[in-house]
């Protein structure tokens, strides 16, 4: 069943006795494969011999690969054990936390551990509000077409939405050193927007994190964690095919009932 799952997967994991083993397929983009099991080893670390023998298969990319219901039938044993970082109502992968919880170095960006304190840091320098009253993402418009519907918002002459955007080029942002593009200063808006990019976004932990409501325009892919959030508790809804009216909604909203 595992064997299956060699023509996507990157790598296959085998964990015997608490140690583990690596057989590498194919390389990632950047350094996701080396994080992730960077993130493994200090799991067996941590929790020593307590980790179960087991033996997976990992795939780096951005989306699921394993369709639901290419492994159903009488002759079939069932899907293969394949590990990834988001899943669809239409896959059947097994999510895990991306790498960048252990870093992502292309972008300047340190482990979850330690990047968490600094944004608690940078969320108490200004009280929410005193916050610009706006609506505010920053990334890259052009992995998805819903991140350039999204920049149809985006305050003009003639109309302004209550939304602030900006276009991030990290190649410019690497050759100036990532002045630019700390997390823990973007903690300044009092409403922060989450939209997936090519498949889901890293982004979504870490404008969570700000003490800002997050504006979570509507997903299609979860990670490890999204299935737990609720609306309204954990993140104002936005519809996904009328962004501009629904943002301007929740900040006009939030903006009119700041004790709540």
């Amino acid at each position: 069943m595992v064997e299956m799952a060699k023509k996507t997967a990157h790598f296959r994991l085998v964990v015997k006795n608490g140690k583990g083993y690596l057989e590498k397929y194919q390389e990632s983009i950047q350094t996701r494969d080396v994080f992730t099991v960077w993130g493994i080893l200090q799991l067996l670390r941590k929790y020593p011999g307590k980790v179960p023998d087991l033996e997976i298969m990992f795939d780096c990319n951005d989306k699921p690969v394993v369709p639901m219901g290419l492994y159903d039938g009488p002759n079939v044993i069932g899907p293969p054990p394949v590990f990834g970082y988001c899943v669809d109502r239409w896959s059947q992968d097994i999510v895990f936390p991306d790498w960048s919880f252990w870093g992502w170095a292309e972008i300047n960006i340190r482990p979850w551990e330690n990047l968490l304190k600094d944004i608690k840091k940078g969320n108490e320098k200004i009280k929410w509000n005193d916050r610009e009253p706006y609506a505010y993402w920053k990334g890259n418009p052009f992995t998805a077409l819903t991140r350039l519907d999204l920049l149809k918002c985006n305050a003009s002459t003639t109309h302004d939405w209550n939304v602030r955007l900006f276009s991030q080029d990290w190649i410019k942002e690497s050759e100036q050193g990532f002045n630019h593009s700390n997390l823990a200063d973007q903690c300044t808006y009092r409403y922060k927007i989450y939209i997936e990019g090519y498949g889901w976004s890293v982004s979504e932990k870490y404008i969570l994190a700000c003490d800002s409501p997050t504006l979570l325009v509507k997903p299609r892919y979860y990670d490890f964690f999204t299935r737990s959030l609720q609306p309204l508790q954990h993140y104002w809804p936005i519809k996904e095919n009328d962004k501009c009216k629904s943002i301007k909604h929740a900040v006009d909203w939030g903006n009119n009932h700041q004790q709540k």
